[in-house]
């Protein structure tokens, strides 16, 4: 008598993600992301060169204000946006060259990826937690805008767009110094490198009478103080966010594909 074919169980499907599933993802990474860029943060506070890094930018930065402010008795801290990107170029390199460059030296970056964290998590926390230490140098500056409107009126539309600015600009530099972190194990050669590409940037909208006509825009739009100058008027611009948003995605594209060839 000829057995019966037992039938073949169909294949369960594949549990779609839900809504509840992605946002508990979300929630890990964004927990192991906070851990690691609080542990980063405590590590500049640590340090006494990330006081000596704010010092000086507070002392380049307060001369620049004050000097207007007491030789010529102009309310306004103009003089301060216009010199601000500038100190920045030092700034945020100072603050990135250590974050993969130390971790590269010392053979700690090996340990740090046995953590339960993804490369791009990695990223993500070094990032904020340069972007929150760089915020906390900006911030010192508030009490320039505080004494102008106590001695005066002051228009605090240029102010709070002149900040925000300098909070993107400031991001967009870090990107890139984080970056150049990635490229090398020694501090100092991330500083330079990184001010290199911020200084490039910087210049590029300045040489238009010595490139093509034709690329005369393309040099202009890659300017990053060409995007800096409507935050520092009070207008706020989606084009220029949408600038600086690139360049710190492109940097962190390119910083993960230098790790990814380290391996």
């Amino acid at each position: 008598m000829a057995s019966k074919t037992q039938p073949i169980p169909p294949t369960p499907a594949a549990a779609t993600p839900t809504p509840a599933l992605w946002q508990e993802q979300l929630a890990v990474a964004w927990e192991r992301i906070w851990g690691l860029s609080k542990k980063e943060l405590y590590s500049y506070f640590y340090s006494p060169i990330a006081y000596v890094v704010i010092v000086i930018y507070l002392g380049f930065a307060g001369w620049f204000f004050f000097s207007r402010f007491f030789l010529f008795g102009q309310l306004e801290l103009r003089a301060y946006f216009e010199t601000a990107p500038l100190l920045l170029m030092f700034l945020a390199p100072a603050i990135t060259m250590r974050l993969l460059a130390e971790e590269t030296h010392s053979g700690s970056y090996e340990m740090l990826m046995t953590l339960p964290l993804t490369e791009v998590q990695m990223l993500c926390g070094k990032f904020l937690a340069a972007l929150a230490f760089l915020a906390v140098t900006i911030g010192f500056t508030v009490c320039y805008p505080l004494t102008l409107a106590f001695l005066g009126r002051l228009d605090w539309g240029p102010v709070v767009g002149g900040y925000l600015g300098l909070l993107v600009l400031g991001a967009a530099y870090l990107g890139i110094g984080l970056f150049t972190s990635a490229l090398t194990r020694n501090q100092i050669v991330a500083f330079i490198l990184g001010f290199a590409v911020c200084f490039a940037l910087f210049l590029a909208d300045k040489v238009l009478m010595l490139v093509p006509a034709g690329l005369a825009g393309f040099f202009e739009y890659l300017g990053t103080e060409y995007h800096f100058q409507s935050f520092a008027r009070g207008i706020i611009d989606t084009k220029d966010l949408v600038y600086y948003g690139t360049l710190i995605v492109l940097a962190f594209a390119a910083t993960r594909l230098v790790l990814e060839r380290r391996k």
